[in-house]
């Protein structure tokens, strides 16, 4: 029974807690509808206000008024109400939901979404967090967004989260404080004073508050030149770039959101202030010169900074006294300051953002008496409530000139040193302290003991030197090979001098030393280099020569005139001026037993002798593989499988032909070589491009046959690349010059090939063939 009792106790409670919590959901419920009711009974309020104004009536007739217009416009009265008000505003909700109705469907949703949450936040009167429950609600649900974090930055550019919708109350509290430098959304917002979009937030890496799956929005929330905070939105799932209407629209909220920081200073840490007070105190106790500069601001904007306060270590770069500085306008008095980049704009991003800037050497420039003065300048500028105060420190010339020095000496690796001859007293750099090899806090080596530390070679010469330095006192040098303690040897090379008196004594002398050692062995390395490249060369200039008489000997460079069987033949070859690019090009022509013609142009890629014994053994094998009575597609078949296995790998390309003096056809195959042209009753055409791959790229491929009837006065041209081959221009334009030039000839054989080769343009340093062939006019028609 009393189990039964303590579980019907349990039940009774548990009812009781259901009914509660039922409960506070009803009235949170009716609250939220209460606000959204209130949100648009004030939008329907402006409105109504703007009927007051318009039709110089009351508020009565105005409430009719607009009952009427919603009746015959067919419009809900909250949509006539934000469309009375866009038009009776002219700012940037305006400009926002003008767009939206451009470009939307929904126009009176779009208009009414803005609308509303303007009422709704004027009406939260600072209150933040109803503000990012109501911009929520009603502009950016209906866009996707389920959260939204408003945050206000602090004089030091941190942030604070002062509202938020949502987002857990634990995880808001988690994020209540950004500190400075922590890299969020919001942040970059803020140091960017620009919108930031991101589409998916976990793939940025940057943290922030909330889910980070969805995409993010960061829009910086300011007046007056100043930030006061930033607008974040939140979406569950990762967006897609936003349209600019929507861009707009997050534009226009944060607009509307600043009046949420003004209206409540707390959310602002009391930006707003200007007493200047304690920063001018501050500035009196630097040694540094400082300024102290307040904001001037015309209609909400910044335009320019009074100089409030100069301490007494001041200096005008300009010359100027500080009575003339002092309550001036900063451009007004340093002009220069405003070009892009400059120290305006620096200004300018500390105010908005809190964000301190520092600079070791930053260029100052002013004009003096209308000429550009530039100095070099520490700077450091820091905002302190609504005032910034910029220290700078003009460069010192001794200063500057000491720091290029100790540069100096660290890219040359040199060491001072200066020793007191009356004292003995030794002063060495740091650099010669790491040029010995010993700790900065050892004691010199005196140049009397400099021997010794010295390989046993060069003491000599170091002696040499200390005589000439000590004994007849003249400034001397000398390079030795010093040793260290470590046992590691460095090239070094010393210079001193000695300094008198009036009376001619030593007092000091002092002197500096240089590791010279990475110059030593480069000089070695280069001069081994120089021997190999010598070396290089010679072994080069005999393989040229070598190749240039193997190639010289097979093929002359003119061939005498052959007239057989009815066909004349004239070939011309010549070699590149560029001894070291001795080509691999052939020609041949040669009568076979079976009185047929074989005639070949061909083209082996590369230089030296390589190339050219490549050539000699395709040209040779050719020539065998013509005596079995094939036809030039099956030889080239098997030239290629010489080039491609019986060889060094040879690429080649190469036109063969088999002229038959009994029918005058000329049949011919082509691998990868430019075909042959025709010559005809004063008309030059290639013949067709028969299917034919390069020579030894393939282990086995097939070449096409073609023929050509040739007829009494016909001239064939064979030629290679280096003929016409231009770098700066497509290869068929070069060869539609060579078909022009060879149709406009009217001389002979001989002549036409030599007219070719002495006007031939080509410009790559390649070896040329060519090989004229053409059928005796006075020959009769084939039996």
């Amino acid at each position: 029974m009393e189990q039964d009792g303590d579980a019907a106790t349990a039940r009774l409670n548990g009812v009781v807690v259901n009914r509660l919590a039922a409960t506070v959901d009803r009235l949170r419920t009716q609250i939220q509808q209460a606000q959204a009711t209130a949100d648009g009974r004030a939008l329907i309020e402006m409105a109504k206000g703007v009927l007051v104004e318009r039709l110089r009536c009351g508020p009565a007739q105005a409430a009719q008024q607009l009952e009427s217009l919603s009746r015959q416009a067919g419009v809900g009265v909250l949509e006539l109400a934000a469309d009375l008000v866009n038009q009776a505003a002219q700012d940037k909700i305006s400009e926002a939901v003008g767009q939206l109705l451009r470009r939307t469907t929904d126009s009176d949703a779009a208009a009414v979404r803005l609308r509303t949450a303007e009422s709704a936040l004027l009406a939260a009167n600072g209150d933040t967090q109803r503000v990012a429950e109501s911009v929520l609600e009603h502009a950016l649900a209906p866009l996707g967004a389920t959260a939204v974090v408003i945050w206000a930055a602090g004089a030091d550019a941190s942030l604070s989260l002062v509202g938020f919708a949502g987002i857990g109350v634990q995880e808001a509290e988690r994020w209540r404080y950004v500190p400075p430098g922590l890299a969020t959304p919001a942040r970059q917002a803020l140091l960017t004073r620009e919108a930031v979009w991101i589409e998916d937030l976990d793939a940025s890496r940057l943290p922030s508050i909330g889910d980070r799956r969805g995409g993010r929005a960061a829009v910086p929330v300011g007046a007056g030149g100043s930030l006061r905070g930033v607008l974040e939105v939140c979406w569950p799932q990762p967006i897609e770039p936003q349209p600019p209407q929507v861009r707009r629209q997050l534009a226009a909220l944060g607009e509307l959101c600043a009046h949420t920081f003004e209206a409540d200073p707390l959310a602002v840490q009391s930006s707003d202030r200007s007493d200047a007070a304690g920063l001018v105190r501050l500035a009196d106790g630097l040694f540094d010169p400082a300024l102290v500069l307040v904001p001037q601001r015309e209609h909400g904007a910044l335009t320019d900074f009074r100089i409030h306060h100069v301490n007494s270590s001041f200096v005008d770069p300009a010359g100027r006294p500080r009575g003339l500085i002092n309550g001036a306008l900063f451009l007004e008095t340093y002009p220069m300051v405003a070009e892009e980049g400059r120290l305006f704009e620096r200004i300018e991003r500390v105010l908005a953002t809190g964000e301190s800037y520092r600079a070791d050497r930053v260029l100052l420039t002013e004009l003096v008496d209308q000429v550009p003065l530039t100095v070099a300048a520490a700077l450091s500028i820091g905002r302190y409530d609504d005032a910034v105060l910029i220290v700078w420190r003009l460069e010192d010339d001794a200063a500057r000139l000491a720091a290029l020095l100790q540069h100096a000496q660290r890219l040359g690796r040199v060491g001072g040193f200066e020793e007191n001859a009356a004292s003995g007293e030794i002063t060495w750099s740091a650099e010669l302290f790491a040029l010995y090899g010993v700790s900065a806090g050892s004691d010199p080596v005196p140049l009397a003991q400099l021997p010794g530390h010295v390989h046993e070679a060069d003491s000599e010469a170091v002696r040499r030197f200390l005589r000439t330095l000590l004994q007849y006192r003249r400034p001397t040098s000398a390079a030795f090979r010093l040793i260290r303690p470590d046992s590691v040897i460095r090239h070094v090379r010393i210079i001193a001098e000695p300094v008198h008196d009036e009376a001619g004594h030593l007092l000091a002398v002092r002197g500096a030393y240089q590791d010279i050692s990475a110059q030593h062995w480069t000089e070695i390395a280069l001069s081994a280099t120089r021997d190999r490249l010598t070396h290089t060369e010679e072994h080069a200039a005999e393989q040229s020569s070598l190749a240039r008489q193997l190639q010289q000997a097979i093929m002359p460079d003119a061939q005498p005139y052959t007239d057989a069987f009815g066909l004349r033949i004239a070939v011309r070859y010549q070699p590149t001026e560029q001894a070291h690019l001795v080509g691999g090009d052939w020609y041949d022509t040669i009568v076979l037993p079976s009185k047929n013609i074989l005639v070949s142009v061909g083209d082996i890629t590369g230089h030296g002798i390589t190339a050219a014994t490549g050539m000699v053994v395709l040209r040779n094998a050719l020539r065998g593989l013509a005596a079995t009575g094939a036809g030039p597609g099956q030889m080239l078949t098997w030239l290629n499988l010489v080039a491609h296995h019986l060889t060094d790998h040879i690429l080649a390309t190469a036109v063969c032909g088999l002229y038959d003096p009994q029918t005058r056809v000329l049949r011919w195959a082509r691998a990868g070589h430019l075909p042959p042209v025709l010559i005809r009753s004063g008309q030059a055409v290639n013949l067709p491009e028969l299917r034919g791959i390069i020579l030894g790229a393939l282990a086995e491929t097939s070449y096409e046959e073609g023929e050509v009837q040739l007829e009494p006065g016909d001239t064939l041209l064979l030629y290679t690349d280096g003929l016409i081959e231009r770098r700066a221009e497509h290869l068929d334009v070069c060869v539609d010059r060579l078909l022009r030039v060879s149709a406009e000839f009217t001389g002979g054989l001989d002549d036409l090939v030599d007219h070719l080769l002495d006007g031939s343009d080509a410009d790559t340093d390649d070896d040329t063939c060519v090989v004229g062939i053409q059928v005796e006019p006075s020959q009769g028609p084939p039996p």
